[in-house]
Parts: structure tokens; sequence; C-alpha cells
């Protein structure tokens, strides 16, 4: 490949750009389900008392409303840095960064579609008078209802999430831009969200699974931030995928 090929190879893709981008989005994705989940929906949501998390949901409806609207952003640079791990590893094996890419918007798409049950509670909390049917403590159950589906939704997806971990953790591997160890600590870590296709097993495990996954995360955004890719080897990687095609 001629210097000309390269630096329109490398103009079209940016590969270190792309890992930096990802790295960020990465770690926009961790804090915003963090603060979303243990600093809001943590401290409003009792889901074992109907009636105490119905009481703080109405006294903080703003920041129940704000929860939402982060576990949203959360969901977008989910789906941004799915699709740009995908353009990172496909100079790998086209077929399996797409399969790793399907298999996350799936479990983005199952994610953010619970989403909708985390703000269902005010549609049956509030004073309206298609309401007047039901008592307080069955308006009460029911927000709870939803609030329990809203946590099921991101433990079904963390199965799908598994299965990505594993194909992006073995790309990774097999890259040669990117270091051997964050391909074996990745696949590590979506082989522990498997546990979720029994959940009373993976919620045992979850204390364990999320910690490791979390230093997993911290070194990977670590290396995306910092080194990036080996951009020539990313350029090689790619150019013989486009002579093989």
């Amino acid at each position: 490949m001629n210097t000309d090929e390269k630096a329109n190879l490398f103009s079209e893709t940016s590969p270190k750009l792309t890992a930096r981008i990802a790295g960020v989005l990465l770690l926009l994705t961790i804090l915003a389900g963090i603060f979303a989940q243990i600093f809001i929906s943590g401290k409003l949501v009792n889901l074992n008392n109907a009636a105490v998390t119905a009481t703080n949901i109405i006294n903080n409806e703003s920041l129940f409303r704000l929860g939402f609207a982060v576990f949203l952003f959360e969901m977008a640079c989910q789906i941004f840095m799915t699709a740009l791990f995908y353009r990172l590893l496909k100079p790998v094996y086209k077929s399996l960064a797409l399969l790793a890419m399907v298999i996350g918007l799936a479990g983005c798409i199952i994610k953010t579609f619970s989403r909708v049950f985390y703000l269902a509670p005010l549609l049956v909390l509030g004073n309206e008078s298609y309401l007047k049917g039901f008592t307080t403590e069955q308006l009460q159950s029911l927000a709870l209802v939803f609030l329990r589906i809203n946590d099921l939704g991101p433990t079904i997806a963390l199965y799908f999430f598994g299965f990505e971990s594993i194909i992006r953790g073995y790309l990774i591997l097999k890259s040669t831009f990117l270091p051997r160890f964050l391909g074996v600590m990745g696949m590590i870590a979506g082989l522990g969200w498997l546990s979720f296709i029994h959940p009373p097993f993976g919620y045992k495990l979850f204390p364990f699974v999320a910690l490791f996954a979390l230093i997993v995360a911290i070194v990977e955004i670590f290396w995306l931030l910092v080194f990036g890719v080996n951009e020539q080897r990313w350029l090689e990687k790619a150019s013989a995928a486009k002579q093989s095609i």
C-alpha cells in the first residue's frame, strides 16, 4: 500500500481518535449509570416498600425525572460507543465485529425500553380522574411493579452484553493493535455477565462480577484515552481486510 493509500485509509478511519472517543463514551456510560442508579433511583426507590417509594417519588418528582434523563443519556453513550467499537475492530474480523455490535445494540434496546417503566409510576401516582377507581395502596403497588420491571430489563440486557464482551474481547485479543490482556480481561468479564441467564445465580455473583467488570472498564478506558491504538498495525489490518474482499 503506497503513502497516498495509507493517508486515505487513515483519514477515513482515524483509529486513534476513534479509540479515544470510544473511551470517553465508555467512561460517560459508566458514570451516568452509577449516578442514576445509586444516587437517584437508589435513594428514592425501595423495592420492598411501595408506600415509601411512592412518597419519595411524589416528594422528589424533579429528581426522579432527572434520573430518567440520565438513564437515557447513559444509553445514548453506550449505543454510540458500541458503533465505534465496531468501526475500530472490523479490520480484525468484520463479521464478528458486526455480530458483537448487533448483540450489543440488542442489549441497549432492551435496556432502553425498560426505562419506560421507570417513568411509568408518575402516571399512576398522580391525581388524574381516570385513577379514581383504584385505592391508594393499589396505585402504590402498581408503581412498584413498574419499577421492578424497570430493574428486570437491564438484568436481561446483561446477558446480551456478556456475549458482546466475549466477542469484543476475542477481537481485541487477535487485533495486534490493542494489548492482548485487554481482550482476555474483557472475555472473562463477559463470562461473568452470562451468569444472568439464571438471574438468581447472577444476583449472587453480581458483587464480584460487577467489581471485576468495573476494573476491566477502568483499565480499558485508561488505555484507550492515553494510548489509543497502534495505528501502524491497525492500518495493516485494515489494508489486509480490504485486499481480502
